[in-house]
């Protein structure tokens, strides 16, 4: 009783302190519904975790990696970063970050989906079976994540998500959705497809590169004249040089599990 205690008290923690600062009873009527839902979601995927880990219980590492992505997505919604990221193109590009390369690698490390199902959540099962289908072409994987991300970056739908609420949801929904396909596709890939895995992480690491370069280098906002060139290209850099990070780890990753996996033989042959 008491391993489940202190996730319970996280959770609770996490839906009051961020609505706070981005409170669901503010805002336009649009506003406040879309806030309320995304609190809504993701705190019955925790409640589903919290109930399935009960009766399954996961590795320790496992479990903090969960309870950290769905924390970090609380605060990535409802909290003070989403109110900045309205006005300040670095901090809309932080939480582009955080999306895509902390809170979708730290739920795909931990493994959830046996935990959700047995928490009551086996109705996903017919909705995650064919997308982890897709997850055995990493390459596949890194196009449709990739499209996403510039999909996003162009400058109409960049601020068509910050002026409609219901496309700033489906914005986040996307990038989530995408960035988990992606991650699953090149931690979890086959050891014969170990070279794709890799291919799609250095492609994924080029063009977000470059789009960051863009931003950074380029000599006007692109985001309408009310933003301030510094601070996108603040953003730049932050998608730039601080966004590859995840990457070069995961392609750190891959190599080392492909090495370990390509000498086990003769070790146990030893």
């Amino acid at each position: 009783m008491a391993r489940s205690v202190s996730p319970l008290a996280w959770l609770l923690c996490g839906m009051s302190m961020p609505a706070l600062a981005h409170s669901p009873t503010s805002g336009t009527l649009e506003e406040r519904i879309s806030i309320l839902l995304g609190m809504l979601v993701l705190g019955a995927v925790w409640l589903f975790y919290l109930l399935g880990a009960h009766r399954r219980p996961a590795a320790g590492w496992r479990a903090a990696a969960f309870h950290l992505g769905t924390a970090l997505a609380l605060f990535a919604v409802v909290g003070p970063l989403d109110d900045w990221a309205e006005t300040s193109t670095s901090a809309h590009m932080t939480q582009h970050m955080l999306f895509m390369g902390v809170i979708a690698p730290l739920w795909v490390i931990s493994r959830p989906l046996a935990r959700l199902v047995a928490g009551g959540g086996r109705w996903l099962v017919s909705c995650w079976r064919p997308l982890l289908r897709m997850t055995r072409h990493p390459v596949l994987m890194a196009y449709l994540h990739g499209l996403t991300i510039w999909f996003w970056h162009i400058p109409r739908f960049y601020q068509l998500a910050l002026e409609d609420p219901w496309w700033h949801v489906l914005e986040h929904a996307m990038f989530l959705i995408t960035a988990g396909l992606f991650w699953w596709a090149v931690l979890y890939n086959r050891t014969r497809h170990t070279h794709w895995a890799l291919f799609a992480l250095l492609l994924t690491l080029m063009h977000t590169g470059f789009l960051g370069a863009l931003l950074t280098f380029a000599q006007a906002p692109l985001y309408g004249e009310a933003r301030d060139l510094e601070d996108q290209q603040l953003a730049g850099l932050i998608m730039w040089v601080p966004g590859a990070v995840p990457y070069l780890l995961a392609a750190a990753w891959v190599v080392y599990r492909w090495f370990r996996q390509m000498h086990r033989p003769e070790t146990s042959g030893g």
